[in-house]
């Protein structure tokens, strides 16, 4: 019933009757022209966001979340799928566009909750497509496969390597507000100004004309991918002086393809960033694979072709690509399908804020998922009870210039010198490509942390922004990044000095000690400066001030670990790439305090065979 006479296709509409009546899929697109405000589409967009959809039902005006449009879309289909299998559908697999950022992507499975569904996996819709390809086509050689997925609101390129059961995304790109809409609007704005300038009428301001007008357009779209030309009738649009006024004109594909190119044009950088994300050059591409309606127009194809050098392909039907992989993916769950390991990526880096605003990355961008990541950090001030962990979001050095997930406090940390104790923090991606981040004190045992979820997440312009602005600053950032380190590094060396000068005050000369006093002074003018070289050539004096005094007390006592310590800290600090500060800390007192020196650093990366999943809809 909601499907479209094809039989395959179902629209995302929902709409109610004048009773109160719901109607979702096919019946609720066909009487969308004469109930324009009791029926909502277009929902995809709205996945994740505080929108909130208000339509008429029964007379009254009544407003719904973007999951609950959603859920009565999922609940059509799983009650016509259990109809038609004469059992009930319990779980689904859901495709969501490939930048979906987190917010939307919980939004979506909560919308499947709430329809009755077990979201077993939600996967890209890309990656969708690529399982799609892969089902009858198995091949020991190692192929590169670019997907292209043009929809009608998204537009996302994800380049793919395939070979030997494993499908492995190597990069993605998009944008959410291209794709076949736009190139409707184009044309609706087209036929809207001929026909005012031969009537003398302005369809924009009648509402019902207008989505007559656009209903008429994407057909017409549609019909001239097989047809040279084709006929736009719509009778009694208007009036004038009393009589009816029809619109009558002809569009040809020529024409078509002058009114979309300025959309077209659009998709040639995100091809460009998807190609150079993925460390390949165009001509190791293998093949091209297309997915969602509008890749169906031959100009479309044509842009494609000549960007990429070789013929799409065409074995697929792009329309039933995403369904058929989602399907392929439950069927690998289920354990009907054998010997497929999908591996996706993250679009964006993940990390935390450590001394002096630095934006740490524990996860890269591009990075296969699922992934896991640990690195320990430690206290910023002696005795510090606790440490704030602010979650981030971005490619830009500085942590401010990144967006903030969340952030929580690690608390209950026993009395200890600023660098002793040990925090554990761990960074985790699941198949849905959610985000886990806990902080643990190793001395103690405890634990605490986030998921990341709600409505903090990135559309996928803001992720474009995001790359843009971190390749634009790229240097400016470096060189910040470089002063901060250079500057935690010699404020930590020189608490580090004073520290051994302190335990080890009857085994210190009194020149030595007016000598690594004078040099310690020195630094401490260095640091205020922005000279990075002064700072490390003032770490660099220390070290040699504090040289004898320090073998001292190794040959004397044995204590080379004291001797190590403060070396390794004026080594690092003299390195291209120092290691990041420690975590922000509070004090006794509740408020947050500086950041400290890292204590320690290491890696645990898990790469488990798991698939990422994401959602898409027709329209």
């Amino acid at each position: 019933e909601g499907r479209t006479l094809g039989g395959k296709a179902f629209p995302s509409y929902v709409a109610f009757d004048e009773n109160g009546r719901k109607i979702v899929g096919e019946p609720a697109r066909r009487q969308a022209l004469s109930n324009p405000d009791g029926t909502v589409t277009g929902i995809k967009r709205k996945m994740g966001t505080s929108y909130k959809a208000k339509v008429q039902v029964g007379g009254e005006e009544k407003e719904f979340t973007p999951e609950e449009i959603s859920a009565m879309i999922l609940r059509k289909i799983k009650n016509d799928a259990s109809d038609y299998l004469g059992e009930e559908v319990k779980k689904a697999v859901i495709t969501v566009p490939a930048y979906f950022n987190d917010a939307q992507r919980t939004s979506t499975k909560n919308a499947g909750e709430i329809a009755g569904l077990e979201v077993v996996r939600m996967i890209n819709e890309p990656t969708a497509a690529c399982l799609a390809y892969g089902l009858d086509r198995v091949s020991e050689e190692l192929l590169k496969i670019c997907v292209l997925d043009l929809g009608g609101g998204t537009f996302d390129v994800t380049i793919m390597e395939y070979g030997e059961g494993v499908v492995e995304v190597l990069s993605t790109a998009g944008d959410t507000q291209l794709g076949g809409r736009d190139m409707d609007d184009k044309i609706t704005d087209w036929i809207a100004e001929e026909f005012k300038n031969k009537n003398g009428i302005d369809l924009t301001n009648d509402k019902k004309a207008m989505i007559r007008v656009k209903d008429a357009a994407e057909k017409a779209k549609i019909e001239l991918s097989t047809t040279l030309s084709t006929d736009i009738n719509l009778p009694y649009i208007s009036q004038k002086d009393g009589n009816p006024v029809h619109l009558e004109m002809e569009l040809t594909r020529a024409k078509l393809e002058q009114l979309v190119e300025p959309v077209l044009k659009r998709l040639d950088p995100i091809m460009r960033r998807s190609v150079g994300d993925s460390k390949l050059s165009i001509d190791e591409v293998d093949k091209i694979l297309l997915v969602g309606g509008p890749t169906r127009m031959p100009c479309v194809q044509e842009r494609f072709k000549k960007f990429f050098n070789k013929e799409p392909e065409h074995s697929v039907d792009p329309m039933e690509c995403v369904a058929i992989g989602a399907a392929i993916q439950a069927g690998v769950i289920a354990g009907d399908v054998e010997d497929l390991l999908l591996l996706d990526v993250t679009p964006l880096s993940l990390g935390v804020e450590t001394l002096g605003g630095v934006f740490t990355k524990l996860i890269e961008r591009n990075t296969t998922i699922p992934t896991e990541k640990k690195q320990i950090f430690s206290t910023a001030a002696d005795n510090q009870p606790a440490v704030t962990v602010n979650v981030l979001q971005g490619e830009r050095a500085m942590a401010k210039d990144n967006i903030s997930l969340g952030e929580f406090h690690l608390t209950g940390i026993p009395p200890a010198p600023r660098g002793v104790p040990q925090i554990e923090v761990k960074f985790s991606i699941d198949a849905d490509g959610i985000v886990h981040v806990t902080a643990k004190d190793l001395g103690t045992g405890k634990e605490t942390g986030i998921t990341v979820s709600g409505a903090k997440g990135l559309s996928e312009d803001e992720i474009q922004q995001k790359i843009r602005e971190a390749e634009k600053y790229e240097d400016e950032d470096q060189k910040k990044k470089e002063l901060i380190e250079a500057r935690n590094n010699a404020e930590s060396m020189i608490y580090q000095v004073r520290k051994l000068m302190e335990d080890n005050k009857d085994k210190i000369q009194d020149d030595e000690k007016q000598q690594i006093e004078n040099a310690i002074k020195s630094l401490e003018e260095d640091i205020k400066t922005e000279d990075v070289q002064r700072i490390k050539q003032g770490i660099e004096n220390l070290q040699k001030a504090m040289h004898g005094f320090s073998q001292r007390v190794y040959s004397q006592q044995g204590q080379q670990q004291a001797y190590q310590q403060a070396a390794e800290q004026a080594q690092r600090a003299a390195q291209e790439n120092p290691p990041p500060g420690g975590m922000g800390g509070q004090t006794g007192g509740g408020t947050t305090g500086a950041g400290g020196a890292s204590y320690k650093s290491s890696e645990d990366e898990e790469k488990k065979n798991v698939v990422d999943v994401d959602w898409d809809e027709e329209d």
